[in-house]
């Protein structure tokens, strides 16, 4: 996917951001459509190819939480987040209701550029080694396609991820039975794309464990190693 191919959504209430990121990823070859609102973004994904959403935190009316939340429920494309609050608290909020990254205000928009650039290529394919391993891996019941970049249940039911979830369990089934410390996984999924303290990885790592562990509170598949990092416990194999 090219930039000049990739239609990005802006979200924001305030007319005077809309329209500079607009002209700006404009700028960066980007085709952009902005929205004032929940009813606008939700009208926009309707009738338009969207490829990643940029999403204000705080607006009147329905908020970017709840928009978010909307976006991942029914499958939507990408979401990174704007919030003028930078607090950790806040940031690891918006990771667990869904957004695939994360950018308090004020910001620099070349960073905006760059990590838009980050979760499309983490959207479109696989990292790491598991690009040299993309065939199908049976887990637990589970089968994680990495051709289609899809997971289901012992059911043949599809379980839904973010592109972050999605890379973080390429990552950790590549990976069986190998200690991998937080930066381990932020070098692997994000290439140190993160900030040094970012904790994004264990927000990523509880969603996952609500998606497919029967038990979150006691894991079996993701186990938290004391002072190390996290390890991929079940046998893996190819179907």
């Amino acid at each position: 996917m090219t930039e000049s191919s990739t239609h990005l959504l802006v979200v924001d209430d305030d007319r005077e951001i809309r329209d500079l990121l607009t002209r700006y990823l404009t700028r960066h070859g980007y085709r952009v459509t902005a929205a004032k609102d929940g009813q606008e973004m939700r009208r926009y994904l309707a009738d338009r190819n969207i490829d990643l959403i940029v999403l204000d935190l705080m607006m009147p009316g329905e908020d970017g939480l709840s928009l978010c939340r909307a976006v991942r429920a029914e499958g939507g494309p990408p979401v990174v987040m704007l919030s003028a609050m930078g607090e950790d608290a806040d940031r690891i909020l918006g990771l667990e209701i869904g957004a695939d990254d994360y950018l308090p205000k004020p910001f620099n928009p070349r960073e905006l550029v760059a990590r838009i650039k980050a979760v499309l290529r983490r959207a479109s394919t696989p990292t790491g080694t598991a690009q040299a391993t993309a065939g199908a891996i049976n887990f637990a019941g589970f089968v994680l396609d990495q051709a289609q970049r899809r997971l289901t249940d012992a059911k043949g039911e599809e379980v839904t991820l973010t592109a972050g979830e999605y890379e973080l369990l390429v990552a950790l089934a590549t990976r069986p039975r190998r200690v991998l410390s937080r930066d381990d996984l932020l070098e692997i999924t994000r290439g140190r794309s993160a900030g040094p303290f970012d904790r994004s990885i264990d927000v990523q790592i509880s969603r996952l464990r609500r998606k497919i562990e029967v038990d979150p509170a006691e894991p079996t598949i993701i186990k938290t190693v004391r002072s190390g990092g996290y390890i991929f416990s079940p046998e893996v194999q190819a179907p």
